[in-house]
């Protein structure tokens, strides 16, 4: 197949987004598939372009054998909803430029959870007179009206309108979570154009491996016992909680609380972290994807947190699949489809989002008795290792692309 993919992330950010596609991506090209990716300029989460890269209108590379096409971009760091919107709409449109430089493929494809890349995507398919397959990583607008950044009126009915349209031009749809295929399946989809893909890991990347105490020594957290908020600082998943938790736990003077990540309130959690004075907090900002299984594999006890909000229980962080293929202990503080999946495999600890003595007690456990931690952390390999290996999942979605691509060929 030509494939042609449309996605907002794309490596060298580092979010689940860029990994997930670069990661199938990939795997396609590697199957004998040609793949093309129109994407911005690498900013993502803080606005600042890349190392190596300018903010040109078309700028072309190779990674892996993909053929990636990146477009200017309006740049603005992951806050502030109105600027959010304009980056998103303006890379829409500089895709769709993007998109004239290409031959005509056999099928395009776009993924959320930027919901104006999916319009450009169904527009791209319509110029090239080819199949549209949506990717839904994020229910947009539903997720915006939570978490209280879009209020009733004409923009979200506009908003919401466009959502239905973007199902009904879509040949096929792609999630990641059951619950999204039963959302759009209430929006008039046929279940059969619909393919559960969830995320996945890389096993040559994520799998057991010793702590790198080089690593610890060069961040001062040698010989302490580390807790860690590893990915996006942002409203999803109210992170101010570990910071009151840091400061109820400071009298456990061999406690290190652990942010690896940027995002939106990464400036208002260092600020918090300085006002009261924590000397227990280490704010290590983005580091490179190509480090992550070192940090994994080196942190004690490592955190999955959404906030307690209806829109998250339909989310699965992607993350939570790399922590357990490493084999390491996580406390999951959320409810809905992750909670269940988690409980149902025994792999981790859960407690309910939000509750700040539940997070206390979790973590107070896991250092004065870390067996059931660590039982829990092999069940976790297990059951990621039979299930969840992102070349088995991009080989069912190429499968599933395919399917399209017939179904969709005059006869």
């Amino acid at each position: 197949m030509k494939i042609l993919f449309i996605t907002h992330y794309f490596p060298p950010e580092v979010n689940a987004p860029a990994n997930r596609t670069h990661e199938h991506c990939r795997r396609w090209v590697q199957d004998g598939h040609e793949v093309t990716v129109i994407t911005g300029v690498p900013n993502h989460p803080v606005g600042q372009i890349f190392e190596g890269y300018k903010n040109r209108w078309i700028q072309e590379e190779r990674i892996d054998g993909i053929r990636v096409i990146r477009t200017w971009m309006y740049l603005t760091p992951n806050a502030g909803f109105s600027r959010r919107v304009a980056n998103y709409l303006l890379f829409a449109f500089t895709a769709v430029f993007a998109s004239l430089r290409t031959e005509k493929p056999d099928l395009v494809i776009a993924t959320s959870p930027q919901f104006f890349v999916g319009i450009a995507g169904a527009v791209i398919s319509r110029l090239k007179r080819r199949p549209f397959v949506l990717e839904v990583r994020d229910l947009w607008p539903k997720s915006v009206v939570e978490l209280g950044q879009l209020n009733e009126g004409p923009i979200l009915s506009t908003l919401e309108a466009l959502e239905k349209w973007l199902y009904r031009s879509a040949a096929g749809v792609v999630v990641n979570t059951r619950t999204f295929r039963d959302h759009i399946m209430e929006r008039g989809v046929a279940a059969e154009d619909i393919e559960l893909i969830y995320n996945g890991i890389d096993p040559t990347l994520f799998r057991p491996r010793p702590k790198n105490e080089v690593l610890l020594e060069e961040h001062g957290l040698a010989n302490h016992f580390t807790v860690a908020y590893v990915g996006t600082l942002g409203l999803a998943h109210g992170l101010s909680l570990l910071i009151d938790v840091a400061g109820r736990l400071e009298q456990r003077t061999e406690l290190r609380f652990v942010f690896i990540g940027d995002g939106a309130d990464r400036a208002k959690l260092e600020a918090e972290v300085a006002r009261r004075g924590l000397k227990n907090v280490v704010m290590l900002g983005l580091q490179p994807r190509a480090a992550m299984p070192e940090w994994i594999a080196s942190i004690d006890l490592l955190l999955v947190m959404l906030r307690d909000l209806p829109v998250f229980e339909t989310v699965i962080p992607s993350k939570i699949f790399e922590f357990l293929a490493q084999e390491r202990p996580v406390v999951l503080a959320a409810k809905g489809e992750i909670r269940r999946m988690i409980e149902e495999a025994q792999g981790a600890i859960v407690i309910d989002p939000e509750v700040e003595d539940q997070l206390v007690a979790a973590i107070e456990h896991v250092m004065d008795a870390p067996e059931r931690a660590a039982r829990l952390a092999e069940s976790g390999r297990r059951w990621v290792e039979n299930g969840f290996i992102r070349d088995d999942l991009a080989r069912r979605m190429a499968s599933f692309l395919e399917r399209v691509v017939e179904s969709s060929t005059p006869r």
